[in-house]
């Protein structure tokens, strides 16, 4: 299986641009129909705007169906699903009439059962005035239990993904509730957890990636899985890896987020100085971390990749201090991630 693993930065764009994009593209197709199909208007809405708006979760995220060897496809579909699940509760709780935790624990209880092959359906809606749609968010779930029930190794991963899952719905539930409870909440919980080496926003941030369930599942396709490599990835992906995508997420949406009411991390380091110098140590915890993973050099050029992707979104222009911080985050991370940045730049200038 290694030989179909990019190590470079060269063959890794040109698979994902010949063979990730196509098909992730091909799955969004079809998702995007059958949201078209979703009666109530506020649910299609949020199902329309969250593919619309945040295809490129998916598209990053299925980087990691190059570990599956020749099940790339399924982890294409598997990844896709799961991640516009994810889009989808979170336009859901963002843009949500209800405050009531209990309908986001619900709503999320979804990503639970997706993961979870032997778990019946539930009416995910039914805390929330808007129910029907159509089984659009029914058939997500299925989808991803389909491929995960099939898997020869997935008992390995089951609890290591069901514990990131759980970090991902509780910090939904909490970010999501009341303003003036999401930051007690969210401390409690951070208390609660015991990670001295992240401030509360950083730990949050860490809980909010699905980078080490795409990677656990992938390999799991892939024939490769074994306790030990479960147990390597996942405190490689966790904390610092998946701090270091979410925080490069919330940076870039800074503005919109400030608009929308939304609660968003980076905001709350002290200094620009100091968010610069806790991505940079994100930066260098993963470097280190990875070094233990088979394909390491795959893993090296995913990080990287996140550095130069994010920061070549064309929002960071419009932050103040923009350009600072993606010259300090681009000489941190090095010769790749500018090849990265530079290659995202040309194709948000080509295709956008």
């Amino acid at each position: 299986m290694g030989k179909h693993v990019p190590h470079t930065a060269v063959t890794l764009m040109t698979a994902v641009y010949r063979k990730i994009f196509p098909a992730v593209k091909q799955e969004l197709v079809y998702w995007t129909k059958r949201a078209e199909q979703i009666p109530n208007e506020e649910l299609r809405t949020q199902a329309l705007a969250s593919i619309a708006s945040k295809r490129f979760h998916c598209q990053g995220g299925a980087v990691y169906a190059l570990l599956a060897g020749d099940k790339w496809k399924q982890a294409i579909r598997f990844i896709v699903a799961y991640q516009t699940i994810s889009d989808y509760l979170d336009n859901l709780c963002d843009r949500s009439t209800s405050m009531d935790p209990a309908d986001f624990r619900l709503l999320h209880q979804s990503m639970i059962d997706a993961l979870t092959p032997g778990n019946s359906l539930k009416n995910y809606y039914e805390l929330r005035e808007d129910q029907e749609d159509e089984g659009y968010l029914a058939e997500l779930v299925q989808t991803c239990q389909q491929i995960v029930s099939k898997l020869d190794g997935y008992s390995i991963i089951q609890d290591k993904v069901l514990m990131l899952e759980r970090m991902y719905g509780d910090l939904q539930v909490h970010k999501h509730v009341r303003l003036d409870e999401r930051i007690p909440r969210l401390v409690n919980w951070y208390n609660t957890n015991n990670r001295e080496s992240l401030s509360w926003y950083e730990f949050a941030a860490a809980a909010g990636s699905t980078l080490g369930i795409f990677c656990l599942v992938s390999y799991t396709l892939g024939g490769e899985i074994t306790s030990k490599l479960t147990h390597q990835i996942y405190y490689s992906y966790f904390p610092n890896m998946q701090a270091l995508h979410i925080l490069l997420d919330y940076y870039i949406d800074q503005l919109e987020d400030e608009r929308e009411g939304d609660l968003n991390f980076c905001s709350y380091y002290p200094t620009r100085e100091k968010m610069i110098e806790r991505f940079v140590y994100f930066m260098e915890q993963t470097e280190k971390q990875v070094q233990s993973l088979v394909d390491r050099e795959f893993h090296q050029l995913v990080h990287r990749g996140l550095v130069g992707l994010y920061l070549a979104d064309p929002k960071v222009k419009k932050l103040d201090g923009g350009k600072e911080m993606t010259n300090a985050l681009l000489q941190a991370s090095g010769r790749k991630a500018r090849f990265f940045h530079w290659n995202t730049k040309m194709y948000h200038r080509l295709f956008d």
